[in-house]
């Protein structure tokens, strides 16, 4: 069955052009391609990356936190209680008054003792402020790494100024060091978000979308590159990236209660995002990836579906998130 299901997944009427086949992404002649068994890789580059973490929120983050006036507030664990844990795993964090009274004669101690174990557990629940400006810390750092990074691989290609470039002798287009590396760091770093997604800042409501955004996200670039997308998956990279950073500083500077520097941050941020999110993406990325190809072949593959669905799909988030962040903006200038 697996054998069925993989030679089915990997039909080359789904990824391929009319008269192409996987025997031509051989290497040759110079041609170098992007192939599906490199993104191993990106399992033990996850690790590293986490690693980097955690030594840059150790060394880094904590010291830049002090420097900007976080403390490091320590909360008091309550005393082990195997039936009071269980009740607040398995019940209710927020017993009434009746229950209280219950686990109290249960538990053979008074009901101010059972109101004080609660409170002290459900705090260790909530993160902490230092703990929430390291994870803004870490992301910040790899956002305007991999924004910098993405500029200098790319400033200097023609597809970057001339977005027909990048259907240009496709599919069989090189691929460039920096290309390579541009994929397996984001592709790293998504793996390890989705790996820490367990004890990171719980996000209560949105903990499954954030496992599904990051699998769809490894999915998208993982598909981009054995259908070598290349080209147009680092440029929709590249775009996504360079609006994130300033979100993350905003994060930082709120959490040290600079107000005015979150709020400078954050307008940026929302120029940023609707430059890149609302207008280019639908008006320069999606552009080239729904009219162009047309252009070049009369017989669309797949993977043009498949892809194309996908990106409309992100498309309708940047306009739902556009929505929220112009909310917040109206009121930031109106209501104050």
């Amino acid at each position: 069955i697996l054998k069925t299901l993989n030679s089915w997944f990997w039909w080359e009427n789904i990824w391929m052009p009319v008269n192409v086949t996987w025997a031509h992404f051989v290497d040759r002649d110079g041609l170098v391609f992007p192939k599906p068994h490199q993104l191993y890789a990106t399992i033990p580059y996850a690790i590293v990356l986490l690693i980097i973490r955690f030594f840059s929120e150790r060394y880094v983050a904590i010291p830049l936190a002090k420097a900007l006036g976080i403390k490091n507030v320590r909360r008091v664990k309550p005393q082990p209680n195997p039936v009071l844990e269980s009740y607040f795993r398995e019940c209710s964090k927020h017993p009434s008054q009746s229950e209280i009274q219950g686990l109290a004669k249960k538990c053979n101690c008074t009901v101010r003792l059972v109101e004080k174990w609660f409170r002290r557990r459900r705090n260790l629940e909530i993160p902490t402020v230092l703990r929430k400006f390291q994870e803004a810390f870490w992301r910040f750092s790899f956002y305007l790494t991999s924004s910098i990074a993405g500029f200098i691989f790319l400033y200097d290609k023609p597809w970057f100024y001339d977005i027909w470039q990048t259907w240009v002798g496709y599919p069989f287009q090189t691929l460039l060091p920096s290309q390579y590396w541009y994929y397996m760091a984001e592709i790293s770093f998504y793996w390890s978000l989705l790996f820490t997604l367990g004890i990171d800042n719980k996000r209560k409501a949105d903990f499954l979308a954030h496992v599904v955004h990051h699998l769809a996200a490894i999915g998208l670039m993982s598909g981009s590159w054995c259908g070598n997308y290349v080209r147009l998956g680092t440029l929709v990279m590249f775009v996504h990236d360079t609006a994130d950073f300033w979100l993350e500083a905003a994060k930082m500077f709120n959490y040290a209660h600079w107000e005015k520097t979150c709020n400078m941050l954050f307008v940026i941020f929302s120029i940023a995002f609707f430059i890149t999110r609302i207008i280019l993406f639908p008006f320069w990325i999606l552009r080239a990836t729904l009219y162009q190809p047309t252009y070049y072949s009369t017989t669309p593959v797949i993977a043009y579906f498949l892809f194309n669905g996908q990106l409309l799909i992100l498309q309708g988030l940047h306009l739902y998130w556009g929505y929220l962040i112009f909310k917040i903006l109206r009121r930031f200038i109106f209501l104050k």
